[in-house]
């Protein structure tokens, strides 16, 4: 993921936004913090941060990579989103894309983010048309058209949402306040980032 030009420009567009929207030293949950490269940028910025993520593969290298985090305790690892409480949740590269049912989700997380807060998802983009080359894009169209999600048949179920889908999720708990991109940027990037406020 380092080594791609187009995924550090991805993340880098990401913190930005994240680091942009949150309050002067306020906590953040990274949720699916995989190798922690998000929450170590956090940190750093003076955001008390804590980060969950089930893999345990994950788990191992994020130690390792943020480890004086770690132990200065700017970076503090969660068993369950609900062991703590924040101003914010990112979920960064399609975390939330491996959920088939984000509903339960966003309740939960709405035990998790204070009032007005937020959460930031960057989630893959259903109407990319870098996929359209792809059988599963093309076999799935009408299902993006009809209920607005889809799932591919492959060993890992990463499912695709329309952004209305996910804020209907969301309610009534949070509200989508933004989606980068909009309009016929949606054909051309990857990865759309939603913003949710906490209501």
């Amino acid at each position: 993921m380092q080594a791609s030009p187009r995924d550090r420009a991805v993340r880098d567009r990401f913190q930005k936004m994240a680091l942009d929207l949150l309050p002067a030293g306020a906590d953040v949950l990274d949720f699916g913090a995989g190798t922690g490269i998000d929450a170590k940028a956090y940190a750093a910025s003076g955001h008390p941060t804590f980060v969950y993520e089930p893999s345990p593969a994950m788990g191992e290298y994020l130690a390792r990579h943020c480890r004086d985090e770690i132990a200065r305790k700017t970076i503090v690892a969660v068993a369950s989103p609900l062991a703590c409480k924040v101003q914010a949740v990112t979920a960064n590269f399609a975390v939330l894309n491996h959920f088939a049912d984000h509903a339960a989700l966003f309740e939960e997380l709405s035990r998790v983010v204070r009032q007005g807060g937020f959460v930031l998802a960057s989630m893959l983009n259903p109407y990319y048309l870098g996929d359209a080359r792809y059988g599963w894009w093309r076999a799935n169209v009408m299902n993006l058209v009809r209920s607005g999600r889809y799932a591919i048949d492959s060993e890992s179920r990463i499912h695709r949402f329309a952004p209305r889908v996910v804020a209907r999720a969301a309610a009534p708990y949070f509200r989508l306040e933004r989606l980068v991109p909009r309009g016929l940027g949606l054909a051309v990037h990857p990865y759309m980032f939603l913003l949710f406020r906490r209501i």
